[in-house]
């Protein structure tokens, strides 16, 4: 039976949180409430916890409900075997980790038929009970009472043999000795690979783990990953090893008593039961452990990577030109609105084998002059580089921006079925270069339409658990568009689906509303959308954003069910709201203590006071244009001792890719990122961060670039 109470404790307890406010947590959780409106909307309940905190706290809930469900399900098939006891019942019941809860049903867990099952089924447990107790010097008399050739036992050997198998099943499911064992894998066990004969070739990606062994506590997530999958593709063999004889003198120190006939049996089949059983039961469950700590922090930095460039700054709303480079296919050039809606698109060709340089040249002129163009987006694929020089060689009558954009999943979406639907009269070609533009104008926006594994911030994202990496990327994204908030009436349906309380059945029937009735005047007209309930509206109204509505409030992250606070306050101070609303002097007159009600609190009112400050604030920051070193335009032209402009691109548990303007990122191996010790990547860089690098060393032929950040290095 699941309780929430007992739960909340036990995870205030674990996490050093108050109770109360955990409970709170689980019971909002329980109501459907979610992280975003937890951490933003319900302050006072819960003592001002983050999203970190929260989801904290989501986490641990839903293993402990998993760990009960494992409990009453375990405690189940044992009743139905007639085999529980009270005091087994009970232990089942105060186990903290499900590890415990298998241990324990391990010799009543449903098994194939396995040799111990045979020597049972041939009347030999009692020998093997008897042999366990070691008391017996006259072994061979003993089994000789147990010979039954009906059952196939047939000699004094057989008999022993079967008794082996039971014990040696026995000491396998012996909870102390799986345990002791279990620390000594910890504390001592090295991961080995060599490779497998005739994959030399095909492996020579992994050949550093030709012939490899570390401690498994000390290798990082992105080793343990790469040699599983090394070992996944059939390229390595991998062992996780421990010294055979430590392993026997802990389990003798567990099972042997005496030292007699019976006691060097007993002694063969605990030699048994490592080999066959033991050995590769606990190996995998390390295997297993280990697996899924480096899943842990790869997804971890994935989720950190996709965070940083969800919330990459804007260019906001501007006319953009946006070119999706080619040489043979041309470059194709689309015109976007400022609100991303695009206007016109052409091809043009000013690289070989064409090579209509003049040509080119007069079509984007034209096109600069006839939409007005602001800003010109370049995709940084093929021949982005030499667009880029392209277009910085013409001559336009004003100031005109050129930006390189990161091209990473563009073709994922202009294939996609959302980029056909909202396309359906364009190849992918077009659908790409205005993927291109709309990124440049709003990050954000547009990323949400590509599936995040797509996106190319990660480190092995195809070899960790993808429930787990899905789910945590997916509040990932939520969290990013609920912190900047969504403007109603021009967003897509796929930027609609993550805010806080909507999905993607309610973002479409708020589409199809949209398109019916035109634009949102108020988020009160969000009780109009069909299914759109009360919980929904509470949860998703403060997310959504109506410029130019009816009620000014709107176009903040104040929430509706405060309104008649804001009120109190544009009254106390005898003007309209509207009056009140980025007026800095009226504010500063505001006493939140004055606000304060049952359920706002002082926390709510500063939130409340900093929206009429700054309504509707973006969290992300101001854009920055960016330029590569002009004369490096592929990695032929990278030499080492160079020192060049680099933007982040990529980060992981050992280093960060930096982006130098020859389509292959270059590693700045985390021992390389500052002139001190640092653990984490995220210490020093930032994805989409403008760095400096220097080049220590070019291969060409492996295409890979290794770059430094210590101060020391770029200075001399």
């Amino acid at each position: 039976m699941i309780d929430n109470n007992q739960f909340s404790l036990q995870i205030a307890k674990e996490l050093n949180l108050a109770p109360t406010h955990v409970a709170n947590v689980v019971k909002l959780l329980g109501e459907g409430a979610t992280i975003p409106f937890i951490a933003r909307y319900r302050k006072e309940m819960t003592g001002t916890m983050n999203e970190e905190n929260v989801a904290a706290v989501q986490k641990r809930l839903e293993q402990l409900i998993e760990l009960q469900k494992r409990k009453e399900s375990v405690i189940a098939s044992i009743r139905e075997q007639d085999k529980l006891t009270p005091e087994l019942e009970q232990k089942i019941l105060n186990a903290t980790t499900l590890q415990e809860v298998e241990d324990l049903y391990l010799p009543y867990k449903p098994k194939r038929r396995t040799r111990a099952t045979i020597a049972r089924e041939k009347g030999l447990e009692p020998l093997a009970t008897q042999i366990m107790a070691q008391n017996i010097h006259t072994i061979h008399r003993l089994a000789a009472q147990y010979l039954n050739p009906d059952k196939g036992v047939n000699t004094v050997g057989e008999a022993l043999q079967g008794a082996k198998d039971i014990i040696a099943e026995w000491v396998s499911e012996n909870i102390e000795g799986r345990n002791r064992i279990r620390k000594f894998f910890h504390s001592t066990g090295e991961v080995c690979s060599t490779v497998v004969k005739g994959k030399e070739e095909e492996g020579k990606t992994y050949q550093q783990y030709f012939n490899f062994k570390e401690p498994i506590r000390k290798s990082p997530s992105h080793r343990i990953l790469a040699l599983f999958r090394a070992e996944e593709e059939g390229v390595l063999r991998v062992k996780i090893k421990v010294t055979d004889g430590f392993v026997f003198q802990l389990l003798d120190d567990i099972f042997l008593k005496n030292h007699n006939a019976s006691s060097e049996i007993v002694s063969e089949a605990i030699e048994d039961s490592w080999k066959r059983l033991l050995e590769p039961s606990i190996e995998t469950e390390i295997h297993n452990f280990y697996k899924e700590k480096a899943d842990e922090t790869a997804i971890r930095i994935f989720a950190e990577n996709l965070k940083q460039l969800l919330l990459a700054p804007p260019m906001g709303q501007k006319r953009v030109l946006a070119i999706d480079p080619g040489f043979r296919t041309g470059c194709k050039v689309v015109v976007l609105s400022e609100t991303g809606a695009l206007l016109h698109n052409e091809t043009i060709y000013p690289h070989p084998p064409k090579s209509d340089v003049s040509g080119a040249m007069r079509k984007v002129k034209n096109l600069v002059d006839a939409y007005k163009i602001q800003v010109i987006a370049i995709g940084n694929g093929t021949a982005g580089r030499e667009t880029e020089d392209f277009i910085r060689y013409i001559k336009f009558d004003r100031d005109i921006t050129a930006v390189m954009v990161s091209e990473s999943g563009a073709s994922v979406y202009s294939a996609s079925k959302i980029a056909r639907d909202e396309f359906p009269e364009y190849d992918i070609t077009v659908r790409g270069a205005v993927s291109i533009g709309r990124r440049l104008m709003d990050p954000l926006a547009e990323l949400v339409k590509i599936d995040p594994k797509s996106i190319g911030v990660g480190q092995y994202q195809h070899d960790v658990d993808q429930k787990k990496l899905g789910e945590s990327l997916d509040q990932t994204v939520m969290s990013c568009v609920n912190a900047v908030g969504v403007e109603l009436n021009t967003a897509s349906q796929q930027l609609l689906s993550y805010v806080s309380g909507v999905g993607p059945a309610l973002a479409s029937n708020i589409i199809e509303y949209r398109e019916e009735h035109g634009s949102f005047k108020s988020r009160k007209q969000l009780h109009e959308v069909p299914r759109l309930g009360d919980k929904a509206f509470e949860q998703c109204a403060g997310f959504l954003r109506i410029h130019n509505g009816d009620n000014p409030l709107d176009q903040s992250a104040v929430h509706p069910e405060s309104y008649h606070i804001v009120e109190k306050m544009a009254k106390k101070l005898g003007v309209k709201v509207n009056d009140l609303i980025g007026n800095k002097e009226l504010i500063a007159k505001i006493n939140p203590k004055d606000y304060v009600e049952q359920d706002f609190g002082m926390e709510t009112i500063g939130d409340i006071i900093k929206e009429l400050e700054k309504p509707g604030r973006d969290p992300r920051q101001s854009f920055e244009s960016f330029e590569f070193d002009k004369d490096i335009r592929s990695i032929e032209d990278v030499k080492p001792g160079m020192t060049l402009n680099g933007i982040v691109t990529n980060i992981t548990a050992f280093g960060a890719f930096v982006d130098i303007g020859v389509h292959q990122d270059g590693l700045v191996h985390i021992s390389q990122m500052a002139d001190h010790y640092i653990k984490d990547a995220n210490e020093v860089v930032r994805l989409n961060q403008r760095v400096r690098v220097k080049v220590l060393d070019v291969d060409v032929d492996r295409k890979r670039i290794s770059l430094t950040m210590k101060e020391k290095s770029l200075t001399r």
